[in-house]
């Protein structure tokens, strides 16, 4: 049996300057989708995948994003004084869920950098990542499908969708050879490529499960683009290294770091919402009318 996975890392520590000008003020993780910020999407799907202690990347001018995950006994006390216990008991689920630990990228170095910084937290464990951009709407959640695969084959697995020729450009695209009809031993990787070097139409939009040996690899990776440590280039050494697999994972993938990718979300959601159903309906059809 391969190792237990319990722990994850969400790095959350970009400007957001696709969201600017609120990203100046408001973490662009804080933003909501309906009445839920984008991260507590993120950290539910870690949790409904069986993570136990989450580290979350950020950054100095996003202490919202810590306050929010920490107890608030005044509001929680008032909640239920007034009657609202069940609206109480989410407030308080939220800090109780699981342990979440704080770590501050003190300079914007890249996504693999700031990965690394988790190092102390995972040890020599098996580990998630999740990105925050990315929501994925699963009946299994996508972390829960990776970690599968990894328990399966004991080798490191990013997840990969299938997009069209012309959005390869960007993304991370991979190639392989097939393992069965979702998996894939990873042959090659390359960040954001032209449309004529694409390996394939597989694209990672945001996770991963990563073995420890990633940390020494992250160590020794050389600044690329910007100056920044590519988490890509170390995956693909690890790939050569260790092995790496790709799966195709079921489910919707919504790009909330993009405006229309954040207005998908907020309507896919918002759908599946009973109270919110009819209404936003309603609404859809007088705003096209």
């Amino acid at each position: 049996m391969n190792q237990k996975i319990r722990k994850a890392v969400i790095p959350s520590a970009g400007l957001g300057t696709r969201f600017l000008p609120v990203t100046k003020a408001v973490p662009k993780e804080m933003i909501p989708i309906i009445d839920k910020p984008m991260i507590h999407y993120i950290i539910e799907e870690a949790i409904q995948s069986g993570i136990e202690d989450i580290v979350l990347i950020t950054a100095r001018h996003k202490e919202d994003i810590e306050r929010y995950f920490d107890h608030n006994y005044e509001l929680e006390d008032r909640l239920a004084k007034s009657g609202k216990q069940a609206l109480a008991d989410q407030i308080k689920n939220i800090a109780q869920s699981c342990n979440i630990i704080c770590c501050f990228q003190k300079e914007p170095a890249g996504l693999g950098h700031a990965v690394g910084l988790a190092r102390p937290v995972m040890g020599d464990e098996p580990f998630a990542v999740l990105l925050g951009d990315d929501l994925i709407d699963a009946k299994v959640p996508c972390t829960r499908q990776l970690m599968d695969v990894y328990q399966k084959h004991g080798t490191s697995v990013v997840g990969v969708m299938e997009v069209p020729h012309e959005d390869v450009v960007k993304y991370g695209i991979v190639g392989g050879s097939k393992i069965d009809d979702r998996t894939f031993k990873v042959t090659s990787m390359i960040e954001k490529p032209k449309i004529e070097d694409a390996p394939s139409r597989f694209a990672i939009p945001g996770r991963y499960i990563c073995d420890s040996s990633i940390f020494e690899i992250l160590k020794n990776t050389k600044p690329g683009k910007n100056g920044e440590i590519q988490f890509t280039d170390a995956l693909f050494e690890l790939s050569k290294q260790r092995g790496l697999l790709a799966y195709q994972f079921e489910g919707d993938r919504y790009d909330t770091g993009d405006r229309l990718g954040y207005l998908d979300a907020t309507l896919a959601f918002g759908l599946k919402r009973p109270e919110l159903h009819d209404g936003l309906i309603a609404l859809m059809k007088k705003h096209l009318a």
